[in-house]
């Protein structure tokens, strides 16, 4: 029960998990996350007012991981998709191909601010942004882990 009590205790500080199908995984941190390069995009709530968040392209996370990406990302590389999950339980998936630059002009963050703010504790520490989705299903809150896997 203790070690339950901790884990969920770890669920919900300000890291996240990035396995999976990585040569590296690892265990980001804010203090690492801090120091990744950052991106703005805009987002309209669902009574259409806009957002401005900022944090980091999915893809950068992915890449220092290790993940296929780039010129790399052929054959069976185009069967991996990516599982991003929430503290509870909450999941949605992307292609791979589909965050990477050399594929979609689409912009895909992992946020941790919103209007210059912090995310709010309900929606961060971070926070999946899809840019041009219509609907915000995918803009998964609370996020804990990030892995990449092949498609069977």
């Amino acid at each position: 029960m203790v070690c339950y009590a901790l884990s969920a205790a770890a669920q919900t500080s300000d890291a996240i998990k990035v396995g999976g199908a990585l040569s590296k995984p690892y265990l980001l941190t804010m203090a690492d996350f801090q120091k990744m390069p950052r991106v703005k995009v805009s987002r309209k709530d669902r009574d259409s007012t806009d957002f401005q968040y900022s944090g980091v392209l999915l893809s950068t996370i992915l890449a220092k991981g290790g993940a296929t990406l780039g010129k790399d990302l052929r054959r069976e590389n185009l069967t991996k998709y990516v599982i991003v999950e929430a503290i509870d339980g909450y999941q949605v998936v992307f292609s791979l191909a589909e965050l990477d630059s050399d594929f979609s002009d689409e912009k895909i963050i992992l946020a941790d601010t919103i209007d210059n703010e912090p995310l709010l504790s309900t929606d961060g520490p971070f926070r999946i942004i899809v840019e041009h989705d219509k609907r915000p299903a995918r803009c998964i809150k609370q996020v804990t882990s990030i892995k990449i896997e092949f498609a069977k």
